[in-house]
């Protein structure tokens, strides 16, 4: 079921996108064009995920990345949100909690299993911070590189632009690392002292 409904809500975002990027470029305006064809791209990868990969991530992350999409590039790009000074601040701190409960899906998905009591609740931190920090630095780059090759003006405060990003980008993840961390912590004492 959750398949279905990542399936769903993602192909209907990928449809909001397309049905805006094709209106934007009718309309001769190229930035907003070009957003939403990266609205395509990013609202496609839980699509492609969840049609071709064995790897599928709860229907909560999920959803909220895609309330991350709406606010970063509908409402902040398209509709001009960012120009409230705060916006992008808020939508980064976010994004990085976001990121972190998408690092620490990945890893109760891949590592926990096999490892057991070994684990440390210091390693889930440390991993699930620097999942956040990671994904603020692509995202980064990706702003960069669309300033950089296609004329875009993503970064429109420069290094000050970055830097707040990144630190709210961290800040967000450093919240979210601290409570798997503490989560791993109880879980661990649980289990190898049950009551």
């Amino acid at each position: 079921m959750n398949r279905k409904l990542v399936i769903l809500f993602s192909g209907a975002y990928v449809i909001f996108m397309a049905i805006l990027a094709v209106y934007y470029y009718n309309h001769a305006a190229s930035f907003k064009s070009t957003v939403a064809i990266g609205g395509i791209v990013c609202g496609a990868i839980p699509l492609l995920l969840a049609l071709f990969t064995k790897l599928q991530f709860n229907l909560p992350i999920v959803v909220s990345y895609l309330i991350f999409l709406i606010g970063s590039q509908y409402l902040g790009s398209i509709q001009g949100w960012y120009g409230l000074g705060w916006w992008d601040t808020f939508v980064h701190f976010i994004s990085g909690g976001i990121i972190s409960f998408t690092g620490i899906a990945l890893y109760e998905r891949l590592i926990f299993r096999h490892a057991g009591d070994a684990i440390s609740a210091w390693f889930v931190f440390l991993f699930t911070f620097s999942f956040a920090a990671l994904g603020g630095v692509l995202w980064e780059i990706y702003e960069f590189s669309c300033d950089q090759f296609l004329g875009m003006s993503l970064q429109g405060g420069g290094n000050k632009d970055t830097m707040t990003d990144l630190i709210a980008d961290t800040g967000g993840g450093l919240v979210i690392a601290i409570y798997s961390g503490i989560r791993t912590k109880i879980k661990l004492k649980k289990h190898r002292n049950p009551q």
